[in-house]
């Protein structure tokens, strides 16, 4: 039996009427500034679906809480809180909450590693061994008792790591999963992906990994893994400061991403959402305080900085940096990356590894759309994003001059279909197609 909840929904539509954000938190004046739908190319009625779709969710004791942002033209147009931040504790859902982003953790990084291509401290075919010599002698497990382990191909690169193509998963398989689990990595070890429990340097989990069997050659398919973590590491040994200090100097800092960091402050303890796990009857209840629950991103170690997976951030936060990257790599005055940088990032770098149809590809960090038609999605050529274990999503359509962030804490998701359908939303809410608008703040 699914129980209804109450929902308390903090929308904050800006309307025609109001041309403002009506009791919008301060956390909005840290992000994108705010527009009218209309004059950014939405119908307020249609915009209004988001409300009314999340809203239903919530009520029906699907999910606890969510948080929804869209912004065109470099302003936002929809900013929505609904539901429970923490609804063991009665806290509402803001939309200055703080979420565990999980994966959307890894265009960060790869951002990071790109500021570094571009001052010619890393080369994308620099051999990861250069900084992490346990990777010299990297292995592939295989099936064949008589050969269980053989030797990489060649060695493995930053670009594989980038495309994910370097063979690494992160242990699960079952080829590799005693070995992983007995090295303290991978979910099977109790740490989860994540690192927040962990009380040693992501560089000395690193070089472990390196002595451990991959599951494919490099470059031969497309396998999800610790890859983005390695690059922390490689950030880490290439500037000679550790990653968490890299970010907030040339990325969070820049951006002005008060809240995006890997362990919150005690002061912000009560706005970091709560997480919930999907059930077998549609509904949810709350997470274990264990590393894949609840996590420990106030009170842990604070030792290790996960590249991969391991950043806390807003929905306004995160909306500062996907603006960034639409921008071309610049955001309010403050040059991130270079525009050829940022094109470079968000082509497809795998042919048909990722996606065989070639509906899909993968660049530097993030999944692009190559054609629309065969992939049954909505969005323009060209439109790249990614999202997180907790049930997060996001993207930038450069096409429509579109960021669009969706928060949420559910892990499992239950194969929760509603991120899917906040993109139906957006898009259905869109009545005029180009891709000028008003003039764009922060925009050269």
């Amino acid at each position: 039996m699914i129980l209804r909840r109450p929902v308390f929904a903090a929308s904050l539509l800006l309307s025609l009427a109001a041309g403002a954000l009506a009791g919008a938190s301060g956390a909005l004046a840290q992000g994108l500034p705010r527009g009218r739908p209309d004059q950014l190319g939405f119908s307020v009625q249609r915009l209004a679906r988001i409300d009314s779709v999340v809203r239903q969710y919530v009520d029906s004791g699907r999910v606890a809480g969510v948080v929804t942002l869209v912004a065109r033209h470099g302003r936002v147009a929809q900013l929505g809180a609904y539901g429970w931040s923490d609804r063991e504790a009665g806290r509402r859902m803001t939309p200055d909450a703080i979420f565990r982003i999980a994966s959307q953790s890894k265009a960060v990084t790869s951002v990071a590693v790109m500021a570094l291509v571009e001052e010619g401290r890393l080369r994308l075919s620099d051999p990861v061994s250069r900084w992490l010599p346990s990777f010299a002698a990297a292995t592939v497990a295989t099936a064949d008792s008589l050969h269980p382990r053989v030797p990489a191909r060649r060695a493995i690169t930053i670009r594989d790591l980038l495309t994910h193509t370097a063979g690494i998963s992160y242990g699960t398989d079952s080829l590799v999963q005693a070995e992983y689990r007995a090295a303290g990595l991978g979910p099977a070890a109790g740490n989860g992906w994540y690192f927040a429990d962990k009380a040693e340097p992501i560089c000395a989990s690193m070089d472990r990994l390196g002595a451990l069997p991959f599951v494919a050659q490099p470059g031969e398919r497309f396998v999800y893994g610790y890859n983005t973590d390695v690059l922390g590491c490689i950030v880490e040994r290439v500037s000679g400061q550790p990653f968490d200090a890299f970010l907030q100097a040339r990325v969070l800092g820049p951006l002005r991403m008060s809240d995006t960091r890997f362990f919150l402050t005690p002061d912000r303890r009560d706005r970091l959402a709560a997480v919930y796990a999907a059930n077998d009857g549609g509904g949810y209840a709350r997470a274990d305080e264990g590393p894949r629950g609840q996590g420990a991103y106030v009170d842990g170690p604070h030792a290790s900085f996960s590249g991969g997976a391991g950043l806390l951030s807003t929905a306004s936060d995160y909306a500062r940096f996907l603006q960034m990257l639409l921008n071309g790599g610049m955001l309010d005055g403050a040059r991130v990356l270079a525009p050829a940088t940022v094109a470079l990032m968000t082509q497809n770098h795998v042919g048909t590894v990722y996606n065989a149809t070639g509906a899909t590809g993968f660049g530097l960090g993030f999944e692009v759309l190559l054609d629309p038609g065969r992939a049954a999605q909505y969005g323009s050529l060209g439109r790249f994003g990614w999202g997180g274990a907790y049930a997060t999503n996001y993207w930038v359509d450069p096409g429509q001059d579109l960021v669009a962030v969706f928060m949420i804490q559910l892990m499992p998701a239950g194969g929760l279909d509603l991120a899917d359908k906040f993109r139906t939303l957006v898009y259905q809410a869109i009545v005029d197609s180009g891709s000028a608008g008003p003039a764009r703040p922060g925009r050269p």
